[in-house]
């Protein structure tokens, strides 16, 4: 990968830790409560100054990936800076620090509606598009049909056939790539399908046995495809946009919480999980290919993965587990149910806890990427 696109994709992430953060900070701005520190990015300290006004102080850091908000009392496990200080955030009424602590993960979603209101707003609508090419291999799966059967196969190659018939486009009710749907009609067999492909002008066939998935009840060779959709784009008006800009990361969270729900209740997808690392990767590859038709779509690209991330970190954020958001809002609720908080100790270390769980899961995940980039 080229060293700018990873650039590129570590300052996405820290686009999208500094909006988090800015949320909270405004919002704490808003209801009055005071901010200790407020950073942007990490790592030894670049600039630094002091608001006269509000006491906050504020860091420049070095590396552009994430950023902080802490207030006053916030790590207090006895309880006793919030005697003590009146600007401690425990201090203040229930309702402001929920807000404070939900805008956070709200600021997340207003970035990839902003974000995805400007892409249909460059690129327009797709209202001519179609399936004007056949499916195209991106990448082979190592443990795949395909690659055990030792056949070689390149990003690009395109799928034309499958026992003589054409594999052009989707279905007649339009619910599946037709390429698919002949795998898992010709499939059940147990006999080898000749698939027919095409690289640039050359046509060749090859023999491959599709192999059952129960999870996603499906036949596969063990490739990935570009669908072959081509779209054809209108211009749009802003409101237009806007619109599609919401329908867009509504689809994108409700994707999202589905392959969250899967993961929690099957495992499914868990070997595509990553850390930070891989999500540098992943940013970073997709750019960089896109890159090769054009400069619009890296940006378009760019874009696109920007939108995803950034309403998967604001879910996830809002997950009710020891250490995230979610978790903060959860106690506040109980706090006002109870007209009293949670002890302080418990609290902090509940969170401690989830700290200390998250940071190992990062630490799994970070360790995977790397494998998976060495393998």
């Amino acid at each position: 990968m080229n060293l700018l696109y990873i650039l590129a994709a570590i300052l996405m992430l820290g686009i999208m830790v500094t909006i988090h953060e800015a949320g909270h900070f405004f919002a704490a701005r808003l209801t009055g409560i005071p901010v200790k520190e407020f950073a942007i990015g990490f790592g030894p300290r670049l600039l630094s100054w002091k608001s006269k006004k509000y006491e906050t102080q504020f860091f420049l850091r070095a590396i552009p990936a994430g950023g902080y908000c802490m207030f006053y009392g916030e790590d207090d496990t006895e309880g006793t800076e919030a005697k003590n200080d009146p600007r401690a955030i425990g201090n203040y009424a229930v309702w402001r620090r929920i807000v404070t602590v939900f805008m956070g993960p709200m600021m997340n979603f207003v970035l990839a509606l902003v974000v995805a209101t400007a892409l249909y707003d460059m690129v327009g609508e797709d209202t001519q598009g179609g399936y004007t090419k056949y499916p195209s291999i991106t990448s082979v799966d190592a443990g795949g049909a395909v690659a055990q059967a030792g056949i070689e196969l390149r990003a690009g190659d395109e799928l034309i056939s499958v026992n003589g018939q054409d594999a052009l486009g989707v279905t007649e009710d339009g619910t599946n790539l037709k390429l698919t749907a002949l795998l898992d009609s010709l499939a059940p067999s147990g006999e080898p399908l000749t698939i027919g492909a095409r690289r640039g002008t050359e046509e060749f066939t090859f023999q491959v046995t599709p192999v059952y998935n129960a999870q996603l009840n499906r036949y596969l060779m063990g490739v990935s495809l570009n669908s072959g959709y081509v779209p054809g784009f209108t211009a749009v008006s802003i409101p237009r946009a806007v619109e599609l800009g919401a329908n867009y990361c509504v689809t994108a969270g409700g994707a999202i919480l589905r392959s969250l729900k899967d993961l929690i209740t099957t495992g499914a997808g868990f070997d595509q999980t990553s850390g930070p690392v891989g999500v540098v990767q992943l940013i970073a590859e997709e750019t960089q290919r896109s890159a090769s038709d054009s400069a619009r779509e890296a940006l378009i690209t760019y874009g696109e993965l920007l939108v995803m991330i950034s309403v998967n970190l604001g879910l996830f954020n809002l997950l009710p587990i020891p250490g995230l958001d979610g978790s903060r809002i959860l106690f506040l609720i109980v706090e006002g149910i109870r007209r009293k908080p949670v002890p302080q100790k418990i609290e902090a270390y509940v969170h401690m806890t989830g700290y200390l769980l998250l940071i190992g899961l990062m630490l799994v995940m970070t360790y995977k990427d790397i494998l998976r980039i060495f393998r």
